[in-house]
Order: C-alpha cells, then structure tokens, then sequence
C-alpha cells in the first residue's frame, strides 16, 4: 500500500477496497483528479484507490503530477534526544528539496545542516519515503527520503531563520507523542514507525 497525504487528508493507493475509506476502482488516469476533488471538497478525508496492477498505477500516478524530491532525517544524539525543527506553528523534522546531482544521502546530510546549523552528522540506516501533495498552480507531489542520522558533537543548533524555522530542539522520546499533536500526518506517520522500530 502507498500513502500520500493531501493537507489532514489520505489517499492510498492499494490492490483493494478498504474499509472507512472512498473506494475508487481504478480504470484511468481521470481518477487520480477524481480522487483530489473528493479530497479537496472534504466530502472525503480518506479515499482509496485500489487495483490488482496497484504498482502499475502508482507508477502512472507519480508520472501524472509534478514530482519534487526531497531528503531529511530523525536526529539522534548521544542522549537519545531527537531533533525537531517548529516551522510554520507545527512541529517538524529537517528536510529540503535535492539539488541537481545530489544523492538523497547528501541531500539529506546538506538540508539538515542547514536548517539546523550542526555539523559531523552520520547517516545510520534509510527508513522509508513519505508523500505529499499541495497545489501551486499545478498539484505537485513531494516525495520526501528520510533517514536515521546519529549526531555525537555539542554544538548548540540554531534554526535557519531565512526558511521560516522559529526553533530547533533536542526532544526525549517520551515529548515525542505531544509534539506530534502539533505535526503533519507525514511526520506522524514517519516517527511512529521509527520510534515502533527502534
């Protein structure tokens, strides 16, 4: 199953119905605007396209729209705090769009100091993608790689105050779930396998 978020909204992708979800059996591309509408009208929070070539269809759907790809991580340092960024009045995990001939693990080691201003980060192990889509004159979806990276410096980060960051701090896992409250259905869903993998 593929999950793309569109503001609080859900749209997956899967070979079957689902329940508590807008199914939509999938025939044509028509139905990935279909699917938007009953989204963006809110006469569905949660819609389902499903088919029994389901992998065929996602590779239609990331086709269909503009793609922009992006990387960040879930921060960790030796005190096993997290690092989180608040941006925009939500908490959120350092990420950015991948400059042209970056690799997403460069990408990823770039935005975060960047956006956080630390240094000697190590990429640990890749953890999953996340999708999302907003619309700016076009829909545009946003597929984000994401990455554990450990951090073992002391320096004290700083938020890049030119992209909107208000904050950047180190959170124990047990402020995790408040903060969450406050996020995006993408982080959610990223921190909640993360932290259920750990």
């Amino acid at each position: 199953m593929y999950k793309v978020f569109f503001n609080e909204s859900l749209l997956t992708f899967s070979n079957q119905s689902r329940e508590g979800a807008k199914n939509v059996l999938f025939q044509n591309e028509s139905q990935f605007d279909e699917a938007f509408h009953l989204l963006s009208s809110k006469s569905s929070t949660d819609v389902n396209l499903f088919s029994d070539k389901i992998d065929e269809v996602w590779t239609q759907f990331l086709k269909y729209y503009k793609l922009i790809q992006a990387a960040g991580g879930i921060v960790r340092n030796a005190n096993n705090d997290f690092l989180f960024i608040f941006r925009l009045g939500k908490w959120d995990l350092p990420k950015g769009k991948m400059e042209k001939g970056e690799t997403k693990e460069e990408s990823a080691i770039r935005e975060i100091e960047e956006e956080c201003s630390i240094n000697g980060l190590k990429l640990e192990r890749f953890l999953m993608p996340t999708y999302h889509i907003y619309f700016l004159e076009e829909y545009i979806i946003k597929e984000t790689f994401w990455f554990e990276v450990a951090y073992n410096g002391t320096e004290r980060p700083k938020p890049q105050i030119e992209e909107g960051i208000e904050a950047v701090e180190w959170k124990s896992k047990e402020e995790i779930p408040h903060l969450l409250k406050n996020s995006y259905p993408n982080i959610k869903l990223l921190t909640e396998y993360y932290l259920d993998n750990l």
